[in-house]
């Protein structure tokens, strides 16, 4: 017989299993080793259509695997004008949080908030 904890512990694992991504496995494989791929090759080798939903459903995983959505002419051959795709790539630099702030004007005598006299 197992404690009161023990199995407690064992369902926990279960949650958190049936939680866990099922696509992240066949994603992690489909990509390892890839910079850049289109999101119409990424849904072929795990056999589901390029549509709005399949597209939906594997951004959180690519998001968490550190990919950053693009939209782009250069994932297709001979990408001019009407051949746009969307897709994903791994940033160049680091990715940090960004936000835009304002400077604080530095306070000179005589000088009010508005750099008035």
């Amino acid at each position: 017989m197992s404690s009161f904890l023990e199995r407690l512990n064992q369902m926990r694992i279960e949650l958190a299993q049936r939680d866990a991504d099922p696509l992240r496995d066949k994603v992690e494989a489909t990509v390892r080793g890839l910079e850049a791929i289109s999101s119409a090759a990424l849904l072929d080798p795990l056999g589901r259509k390029n549509t709005a939903g399949n597209r939906r459903q594997i951004a959180p995983t690519m998001r968490l695997l550190g990919f950053v959505l693009i939209k782009s002419r250069r994932l297709e051959p001979g990408g001019f004008r009407g051949t746009q795709t969307r897709g994903w790539t791994r940033p160049i630099r680091e990715l940090r949080n960004w936000s835009p702030t304002k400077k604080p004007i530095p306070a000179s005598p005589g000088v009010n908030q508005r750099g008035l006299i």
